[in-house]
């Protein structure tokens, strides 16, 4: 007879617990969703670096000690300080599994030479806990990059926390609970009250206003930075601020419906109103297809680097409220998790020309440092996805201010309308009013055109989320590349008073230095890697009173030969 027991059989003893020590939440119930990609994954990311990282340990961690926040902000520092990382992901479907990276930039090449910490979490919400002694780090890690969820489907849509644990010797506060945000309540109303700055001229609103109840076309358009894309929003095609607006005036106008009433929504992340006016008429108006009817515009907090002080901002409005059809045009100051915007310096854009404008900044940010029981709406970890993006309930309270502002417009009487700005000195100076963008597809004035070795055109651009698209389309597409070669210059003789050119920013190894002439004078030296990361850039490279013919050469930098650079394309004022 065999005594050996059948191990197999044996009671199992469950293994010791990992000791888990203090912590604090980087992400605390955020939403995430499966967006497609081009490559057929479906991925939510959550960026990192520019301060993210260390706003979120503020706003959902309640971390205050310095030494802390700043060992956040390089990979040596959160080895020393973090012990552990627990992931947890809730979904409908809680046996599936996501993907979870927490993906380190590097030094030598920001997104190939730095540690991918990889593990499959299950969507049941229990916590999956990632020990960092355990992990093989690279040599060449610079910071912590971003998080990234890959889910094995499109349109799983659930909640995502991420907890720091901390080695011996820090510290972090109890984390307090916040109940959700109820718009329901008087409270949130009285919030939303505070929304509106000025009311303005309001004939164009109510003009577009008329025309969607009596069955007629009209678009609701909006030009902005990363906030109008619909950062933060999950997904970002249907809770972005810019899509409820629009839901919001369809059911004030359109009785609910769509059918007649059409959306534009051109936020492109990171580019300021220099950018906007030079895409106004392929992201808005797509090339004369699309007559807008209302047009907000919202660049309070992209203008900070305006090399122009708010001059290319006061020529946007102008632009759009001179264009075609003639549309309202609504001022929308959004804000940043550390109470930043450009509202001071952009409203007299507004007053000057008596626009409506809306301030998410006067609606939540003096009730942000309320507690609780001092009758806080809304906290800033709850409207704040990251230091930059608003959560969904940002993006409600965003569009709940405008709609707030097309609700009493519709109760009161009708002004006379301004037809025109034209007549109205410009409050911050009007001089690319009248710019238009030039590219390999628009020719807006007469121009000689010698590629030199700049004939490639670049595929890795921008690419946003437009209007109802879950799928990216590219900016600025019809573009000229320098990939390596003789160092033969782009040279155009053109006639005008100012020029801009648009160029790509990168955080590819190839990318390289560019010089910019314009009538044998140096104008310009553009490094694409200051930045970086994949987008459009404007930068003038002069401005004159009087138009005049002009010789523009491009070339790369002596040592830079064999290095890339992408122009976009050009701002040609005549």
């Amino acid at each position: 007879m065999n005594n050996t027991p059948d191990v197999s059989l044996q009671p199992k003893a469950p293994k010791d617990p990992i000791k888990k020590s203090q912590s604090f939440f980087i992400l605390r119930n955020k939403d995430v969703a499966a967006m497609p990609l081009d490559d057929g994954s479906f991925v939510q990311f959550v960026f990192l670096t520019d301060g993210r990282l260390v706003s979120s340990a503020k706003l959902a961690g309640g971390i205050e000690d310095e030494e802390e926040l700043n060992l956040l902000k390089t990979t040596e520092g959160l080895r020393k300080l973090v012990a552990q990382i627990g992931v947890s992901v809730e979904t409908d479907e809680p046996d599936d599994e996501v993907k979870f990276c927490f993906h380190m930039y590097g030094n030598k090449d920001l997104y190939g030479s730095g540690t991918k910490i990889i593990t499959n979490v299950r969507c049941d919400g229990s916590e999956k806990l990632i020990e960092l002694d355990k992990v093989d780090w690279s040599d060449d890690d610079k910071e912590p990059g971003q998080f990234r969820f890959d889910f094995n489907k499109a349109g799983i849509i659930g909640k995502a926390t991420v907890r720091f644990y901390l080695n011996d010797g820090y510290t972090a506060p109890v984390q307090e609970e916040e109940d959700p945000v109820d718009t329901s309540l008087k409270a949130y109303a009285d919030m939303i009250d505070n929304s509106v700055v000025s009311y303005g001229n309001n004939a164009r609103i109510k003009r577009a206003l008329k025309k969607a109840r009596a069955g007629e076309d009209v678009t609701v358009a909006f030009i902005g930075g990363s906030i109008t894309q619909g950062a933060g929003a999950i997904p970002i095609n249907t809770e972005c601020y810019a899509y409820k607006t629009f839901k919001g005036f369809c059911e004030l106008a359109g009785k609910g419906t769509d059918e007649n009433i059409h959306y534009v929504k051109a936020g492109v992340g990171g580019t300021p109103s220099e950018l906007g006016m030079l895409r106004y008429e392929t992201d808005v108006l797509y090339d004369g297809k699309v007559v807008p009817d209302i047009v907000v515009v919202e660049f309070a907090v992209n203008d900070a680097g305006d090399e122009t002080g708010g001059r290319c901002y006061d020529s946007l409005v102008q632009m759009i409220y001179n264009g075609p059809g003639s549309p309202a045009v609504i001022l929308l100051f959004a804000v940043f998790q550390d109470d930043f915007n450009l509202e001071e310096r952009l409203s007299p854009v507004g007053f000057g020309y008596n626009l409506p404008m809306v301030s998410t900044k006067k609606c939540v940010t003096k009730q942000f440092y309320l507690k609780a029981s001092e009758g806080r709406v809304v906290s800033k970890n709850q409207f704040f996805y990251d230091c930059f993006h608003p959560t969904n309930i940002g993006h409600t309270i965003m569009a709940d201010g405008i709609l707030k502002l097309f609700k009493d417009i519709d109760k009161a009487p009708e002004d006379e309308e301004i037809k025109t700005l034209k007549d109205i000195k410009p409050p911050l100076g009007a001089q690319f009013s009248n710019v238009k963008l030039l590219d390999k597809k628009h020719s807006p004035v007469k121009a000689e055109i010698s590629e030199g070795d700049f004939t490639h055109t670049d595929k890795q651009v921008q690419c946003v989320e437009r209007n109802m698209d879950l799928t990216v389309s590219p900016e600025f597409p019809d573009n000229w590349m320098y990939k390596g070669g003789a160092n033969k210059p782009f040279a155009m003789d053109i006639d005008c008073k100012s020029l801009l050119i648009i160029y790509k920013d990168s955080a590819d190894p190839n990318a390289a230095t560019a010089k910019v002439y314009a009538d044998g004078e140096l104008r310009l030296t553009i490094d694409p890697k200051i930045i970086g990361w994949t987008h459009a850039n404007p930068f003038i490279v002069f401005e004159e009173t009087e138009t005049k013919r002009h010789h523009i050469e491009v070339k790369m930098k002596d040592g830079f030969e064999n290095g890339e650079f992408t122009i976009c394309g050009f701002g040609v004022v005549e």
